[in-house]
């Protein structure tokens, strides 16, 4: 790998981050005004526009967008992508932005616990330890978030479980299907899925909102397609620590759109569950390595 394709995939994936985050900051803000059940369908429609849109426009042959062996296991990842986007984007009409990206980190240490049994993959004990360290750093963020465990803290947690059941999924399709199916079928899967209750939410939505919710969905196909870029270009347990760089941009996101400054628990929490990822990181890279 060389060091300018590793800097290049380095510049992609923060930039993902980025415009994750950015994301999140859109859906809060709608989400003042709106349901957000109905921000999470309008993000999937505007994906599947962008997605849609570029097949067109690059004229893609029918089996390169539609050609699956493993409808069943799109449909799921499409079904964990909503559950993974409905408990974030509700969870953020209560939390600050930096508490509820903090509490989604806690997904690399959930997929470690569910490797076990769903991946038949062993997990040591240095990596348990990490597990429930990464916990206690937990419970420190959600501390600030009213005192007390309340309900709305559940909501990021839910968000973390879902999409580390996304990831276990993807994980088991590595390697038999093509990226750009995939990413259709998530797409077009998550918009029909979360359709009917966008409709029970349904509120009237004026030109401006949705041209956010528009752009919010395209600026998520853009987040996708960098991903799969930087992954392109370096290994992807070499930008796996890139990934808490979100962290800084939702902490900054957060200020510049909402006021919102992370308390101590949070910074400390936040650092105990990074540190514990990254450790669960070093740990697998060395045991395949």
């Amino acid at each position: 790998m060389s060091e300018n394709r590793a800097f290049l995939g380095i510049v992609f994936f923060i930039s993902a981050n980025f415009l994750t985050a950015l994301v999140n900051a859109i859906a809060k803000y709608l989400s003042l005004d709106i349901h957000a059940l109905l921000v999470t369908w309008g993000y999937f429609v505007g994906m599947t526009v962008v997605v849609i849109g570029y097949a067109v426009a690059t004229r893609m042959r029918p089996a390169a967008v539609f050609a699956t062996k493993r409808l069943g296991m799109q449909l799921l990842r499409a079904l964990l992508l909503v559950l993974t986007l409905w408990t974030l984007f509700v969870g953020l009409t209560f939390i600050p932005l930096a508490d509820a990206v903090a509490i989604v980190f806690a997904a690399p240490l959930i997929i470690t616990a569910l490797s076990g049994p769903l991946l038949g993959e062993r997990v040591g004990p240095h990596r348990w330890g990490a597990v429930l360290v990464g916990l206690v750093g937990i419970l420190f963020i959600v501390q600030p978030s009213g005192g007390v465990l309340g309900w709305v803290v559940l909501l990021p947690l839910a968000s973390a479980f879902a999409f580390s059941l996304f990831q276990i999924v993807t994980r088991k399709m590595a390697g038999t299907e093509s990226t750009f199916v995939t990413l259709f079928y998530s797409c077009v899967g998550a918009t029909a899925l979360s359709t009917p209750v966008a409709l029970y939410f349904w509120t009237p939505l004026d030109g401006q909102k949705l041209a956010i919710l528009l752009l919010a969905g395209a600026l998520g196909a853009v987040a996708h397609f960098f991903t799969i870029r930087a992954f392109g270009l370096a290994q992807a347990s070499f930008l796996a620590p890139f990934n808490y760089v979100r962290l800084l941009w939702a902490i900054g996101l957060g200020y510049i759109f909402f006021g919102d400054v992370p308390g101590p628990y949070v910074l400390l929490g936040s650092a105990i569950v990074i540190a514990c990822g990254l450790y669960v990181m070093m740990r697998e890279r060395r045991l395949v390595g």
